[in-house]
Protein backbone atom coordinates (compact mmCIF):
# COMPACT_ATOMS: atom_id res chain seq x y z
CA UNK A 1 0.00 0.00 0.00
CA UNK A 2 1.27 3.40 -0.97
CA UNK A 3 0.20 6.82 0.31
CA UNK A 4 1.72 10.56 -1.20
CA UNK A 5 -0.40 13.15 0.07
CA UNK A 6 0.88 16.88 -0.07
CA UNK A 7 -1.26 20.12 0.83
CA UNK A 8 -0.43 23.42 -0.33
CA UNK A 9 -0.98 26.82 1.17
CA UNK A 10 -0.87 29.93 -0.57
CA UNK A 11 -1.36 33.56 0.45
CA UNK A 12 -1.74 36.73 -1.65
CA UNK A 13 0.81 38.54 -0.65
CA UNK A 14 1.20 40.96 -3.01
CA UNK A 15 -2.17 42.90 -3.44
CA UNK A 16 -2.98 43.02 -0.22
CA UNK A 17 -6.07 40.27 -0.11
CA UNK A 18 -5.83 36.54 1.27
CA UNK A 19 -6.16 33.97 -1.01
CA UNK A 20 -6.39 30.34 0.45
CA UNK A 21 -6.28 27.29 -1.52
CA UNK A 22 -5.58 23.68 -0.26
CA UNK A 23 -4.12 21.34 -2.63
CA UNK A 24 -4.24 17.77 -2.55
CA UNK A 25 -2.57 14.91 -4.53
CA UNK A 26 -2.87 11.28 -3.31
CA UNK A 27 -1.08 8.26 -5.12
CA UNK A 28 -3.29 5.16 -3.82
CA UNK A 29 -2.04 1.07 -4.03
CA UNK A 30 -3.86 -1.45 -2.12
CA UNK A 31 -7.14 -2.68 -1.78
CA UNK A 32 -10.19 -1.90 0.69
CA UNK A 33 -9.40 1.74 0.97
CA UNK A 34 -11.87 3.74 3.13
CA UNK A 35 -10.71 7.96 1.88
CA UNK A 36 -13.06 11.07 3.07
CA UNK A 37 -12.02 14.65 2.17
CA UNK A 38 -13.52 17.51 3.12
CA UNK A 39 -12.20 20.93 1.75
CA UNK A 40 -14.33 24.43 2.77
CA UNK A 41 -13.12 28.13 0.48
CA UNK A 42 -12.53 28.79 -2.99
CA UNK A 43 -9.63 27.61 -5.41
CA UNK A 44 -8.91 24.21 -3.32
CA UNK A 45 -7.49 21.56 -5.45
CA UNK A 46 -7.91 17.68 -5.54
CA UNK A 47 -5.29 16.43 -8.21
CA UNK A 48 -4.56 18.30 -11.81
CA UNK A 49 -4.61 17.40 -15.11
CA UNK A 50 -0.75 16.95 -14.37
CA UNK A 51 -0.25 15.15 -11.41
CA UNK A 52 -4.16 13.65 -10.63
CA UNK A 53 -5.49 11.53 -8.05
CA UNK A 54 -4.66 8.07 -8.63
CA UNK A 55 -6.05 4.98 -6.61
CA UNK A 56 -5.41 1.80 -7.65
CA UNK A 57 -7.32 -1.63 -5.80
CA UNK A 58 -10.40 -3.01 -5.35
CA UNK A 59 -13.43 -2.25 -2.46
CA UNK A 60 -13.44 1.46 -2.13
CA UNK A 61 -14.88 3.84 -1.05
CA UNK A 62 -14.33 7.88 -2.09
CA UNK A 63 -15.98 10.28 0.08
CA UNK A 64 -15.42 14.41 -1.22
CA UNK A 65 -17.04 17.72 0.15
CA UNK A 66 -15.88 20.42 -1.01
CA UNK A 67 -17.75 23.84 -0.24
CA UNK A 68 -17.25 27.17 -2.31
CA UNK A 69 -16.11 28.45 -5.65
CA UNK A 70 -13.48 27.34 -8.19
CA UNK A 71 -12.79 23.99 -6.82
CA UNK A 72 -11.05 21.55 -9.23
CA UNK A 73 -11.35 17.53 -9.29
CA UNK A 74 -9.07 15.24 -11.16
CA UNK A 75 -9.27 11.42 -10.42
CA UNK A 76 -8.28 8.10 -11.89
CA UNK A 77 -9.51 4.99 -10.50
CA UNK A 78 -8.16 1.68 -11.37
CA UNK A 79 -9.93 -1.30 -9.63
CA UNK A 80 -13.59 -3.06 -8.95
CA UNK A 81 -16.55 -2.13 -6.85
CA UNK A 82 -16.26 1.37 -5.93
CA UNK A 83 -18.37 3.55 -4.07
CA UNK A 84 -18.42 7.08 -4.35
CA UNK A 85 -20.38 10.23 -2.96
CA UNK A 86 -19.29 13.38 -4.06
CA UNK A 87 -21.18 16.44 -2.36
CA UNK A 88 -20.11 20.27 -4.09
CA UNK A 89 -21.99 23.78 -2.63
CA UNK A 90 -20.82 26.42 -4.59
CA UNK A 91 -20.34 27.68 -8.15
CA UNK A 92 -17.35 27.11 -11.12
CA UNK A 93 -16.05 24.14 -9.51
CA UNK A 94 -14.94 21.38 -12.17
CA UNK A 95 -15.23 17.56 -11.60
CA UNK A 96 -13.34 15.34 -14.20
CA UNK A 97 -13.53 11.25 -13.26
CA UNK A 98 -11.91 8.62 -14.79
CA UNK A 99 -12.28 4.93 -13.81
CA UNK A 100 -10.57 2.99 -16.13
CA UNK A 101 -12.11 5.12 -18.99
CA UNK A 102 -8.71 4.13 -21.29
CA UNK A 103 -9.71 0.63 -21.25
CA UNK A 104 -8.96 -2.45 -19.46
CA UNK A 105 -10.40 -4.66 -17.31
CA UNK A 106 -11.53 -2.58 -13.83
CA UNK A 107 -14.45 -0.79 -13.11
CA UNK A 108 -16.76 -3.50 -12.86
CA UNK A 109 -18.94 -2.09 -10.61
CA UNK A 110 -19.29 1.34 -9.86
CA UNK A 111 -21.62 3.40 -7.42
CA UNK A 112 -21.06 7.53 -7.88
CA UNK A 113 -23.51 9.73 -6.14
CA UNK A 114 -23.19 13.74 -7.15
CA UNK A 115 -25.05 16.17 -5.42
CA UNK A 116 -24.13 19.82 -6.24
CA UNK A 117 -25.84 23.21 -5.36
CA UNK A 118 -24.19 25.84 -7.44
CA UNK A 119 -23.94 27.41 -11.06
CA UNK A 120 -20.88 26.63 -14.22
CA UNK A 121 -19.92 23.65 -12.47
CA UNK A 122 -18.44 20.85 -15.17
CA UNK A 123 -18.59 17.24 -14.44
CA UNK A 124 -16.65 14.91 -16.69
CA UNK A 125 -17.24 11.12 -16.09
CA UNK A 126 -15.55 7.90 -17.91
CA UNK A 127 -16.68 4.57 -16.45
CA UNK A 128 -15.46 1.77 -18.12
CA UNK A 129 -12.88 1.44 -20.94
CA UNK A 130 -14.18 -1.78 -22.52
CA UNK A 131 -17.65 -2.62 -21.68
CA UNK A 132 -16.90 -3.70 -18.22
CA UNK A 133 -18.55 -1.62 -16.16
CA UNK A 134 -21.32 -4.18 -14.89
CA UNK A 135 -23.85 -2.67 -12.64
CA UNK A 136 -22.35 0.40 -12.48
CA UNK A 137 -24.80 3.43 -11.54
CA UNK A 138 -24.31 6.91 -11.70
CA UNK A 139 -26.56 9.39 -10.24
CA UNK A 140 -26.47 13.63 -10.13
CA UNK A 141 -28.51 15.52 -8.59
CA UNK A 142 -27.81 18.91 -9.34
CA UNK A 143 -29.80 22.60 -8.18
CA UNK A 144 -28.61 25.34 -10.44
CA UNK A 145 -27.74 26.97 -14.40
CA UNK A 146 -24.91 26.80 -16.97
CA UNK A 147 -23.73 23.03 -15.43
CA UNK A 148 -22.56 20.20 -17.50
CA UNK A 149 -22.46 17.15 -17.33
CA UNK A 150 -20.53 14.82 -19.75
CA UNK A 151 -21.01 11.10 -19.24
CA UNK A 152 -20.14 7.77 -20.66
CA UNK A 153 -20.52 4.36 -19.39
CA UNK A 154 -19.38 1.66 -21.10
CA UNK A 155 -20.55 -1.46 -19.80
CA UNK A 156 -23.53 -3.70 -19.27
CA UNK A 157 -26.83 -3.30 -16.62
CA UNK A 158 -26.22 0.27 -16.64
CA UNK A 159 -28.00 3.21 -15.42
CA UNK A 160 -27.33 6.98 -15.38
CA UNK A 161 -29.85 9.32 -13.46
CA UNK A 162 -29.98 12.85 -13.75
CA UNK A 163 -32.23 15.20 -11.17
CA UNK A 164 -31.55 18.59 -12.65
CA UNK A 165 -33.58 22.03 -11.06
CA UNK A 166 -32.63 25.24 -12.78
CA UNK A 167 -36.27 26.47 -11.95
CA UNK A 168 -35.30 30.09 -10.57
CA UNK A 169 -33.13 30.60 -13.79
CA UNK A 170 -34.39 33.07 -16.35
CA UNK A 171 -32.75 31.13 -19.11
CA UNK A 172 -34.60 30.03 -22.32
CA UNK A 173 -31.72 28.71 -24.54
CA UNK A 174 -28.11 28.77 -25.29
CA UNK A 175 -26.59 26.17 -23.73
CA UNK A 176 -25.81 23.36 -27.06
CA UNK A 177 -23.59 20.35 -27.82
CA UNK A 178 -21.58 21.01 -31.31
CA UNK A 179 -19.34 18.62 -32.55
CA UNK A 180 -18.90 16.95 -28.86
CA UNK A 181 -17.91 20.37 -27.53
CA UNK A 182 -20.41 21.51 -24.82
CA UNK A 183 -21.15 25.21 -24.05
CA UNK A 184 -23.14 26.50 -21.77
CA UNK A 185 -23.00 30.74 -21.34
CA UNK A 186 -25.51 32.14 -19.45
CA UNK A 187 -28.30 29.88 -20.17
CA UNK A 188 -29.12 26.33 -19.06
CA UNK A 189 -27.00 23.19 -18.68
CA UNK A 190 -25.50 20.65 -21.32
CA UNK A 191 -26.10 17.07 -20.71
CA UNK A 192 -24.42 14.58 -22.45
CA UNK A 193 -25.00 11.05 -21.80
CA UNK A 194 -23.67 7.60 -23.40
CA UNK A 195 -24.14 4.20 -22.35
CA UNK A 196 -21.86 2.01 -24.69
CA UNK A 197 -22.16 -1.74 -24.49
CA UNK A 198 -24.77 -4.82 -24.30
CA UNK A 199 -27.70 -4.12 -21.67
CA UNK A 200 -27.92 -7.69 -20.52
CA UNK A 201 -30.62 -9.01 -18.99
CA UNK A 202 -31.63 -5.83 -16.90
CA UNK A 203 -31.06 -3.49 -19.60
CA UNK A 204 -29.30 0.30 -19.62
CA UNK A 205 -31.33 2.71 -18.30
CA UNK A 206 -31.24 6.53 -18.36
CA UNK A 207 -33.84 8.54 -15.76
CA UNK A 208 -33.99 12.18 -16.30
CA UNK A 209 -36.29 14.70 -14.42
CA UNK A 210 -35.65 18.05 -15.28
CA UNK A 211 -37.14 21.36 -13.90
CA UNK A 212 -36.43 24.55 -15.58
CA UNK A 213 -35.53 25.19 -19.08
CA UNK A 214 -33.06 26.80 -21.37
CA UNK A 215 -30.67 23.30 -21.67
CA UNK A 216 -29.97 20.98 -24.11
CA UNK A 217 -29.57 16.82 -23.37
CA UNK A 218 -27.96 14.36 -25.67
CA UNK A 219 -28.72 10.72 -25.27
CA UNK A 220 -27.03 7.73 -26.42
CA UNK A 221 -27.17 4.30 -26.04
CA UNK A 222 -26.26 1.02 -27.75
CA UNK A 223 -25.91 -2.25 -27.64
CA UNK A 224 -28.01 -4.91 -27.86
CA UNK A 225 -30.84 -5.79 -25.15
CA UNK A 226 -32.63 -3.27 -23.35
CA UNK A 227 -31.91 0.15 -23.87
CA UNK A 228 -34.39 2.18 -22.10
CA UNK A 229 -34.71 6.57 -21.24
CA UNK A 230 -37.42 7.66 -18.98
CA UNK A 231 -37.46 11.42 -18.75
CA UNK A 232 -39.85 14.31 -17.49
CA UNK A 233 -39.06 17.57 -18.68
CA UNK A 234 -40.57 21.05 -17.02
CA UNK A 235 -39.56 23.90 -18.65
CA UNK A 236 -39.31 26.42 -21.83
CA UNK A 237 -36.62 26.46 -24.44
CA UNK A 238 -35.92 22.31 -24.47
CA UNK A 239 -33.39 21.00 -26.94
CA UNK A 240 -33.85 16.83 -26.44
CA UNK A 241 -32.04 14.57 -28.79
CA UNK A 242 -32.34 10.39 -27.94
CA UNK A 243 -30.11 7.72 -30.20
CA UNK A 244 -30.83 3.97 -29.47
CA UNK A 245 -29.24 1.56 -31.26
CA UNK A 246 -28.32 -2.45 -31.29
Amino acid sequence: MKHIIRGLVFLGLFTGSIVLANDIYIEQVGDTLDLDITQDGQNNVIGTSVTDMALTGNNMTFAITQTGSTNTIAAAINGNNYTGTWIFTGSSNTVVFDCDGAGGTDCASVTSTITTTGDDNAFTIAIGGTADAAGSTVGFTITGDDSIIDTTVDGTSAMIAVALNNASSLASGGASNTAGTLTSTNAGSVVDLDIDGNGDSVGNTVIMNVTGGGSSYDVTQSGIYDNTVNADFSGDGQDVDIIQSD
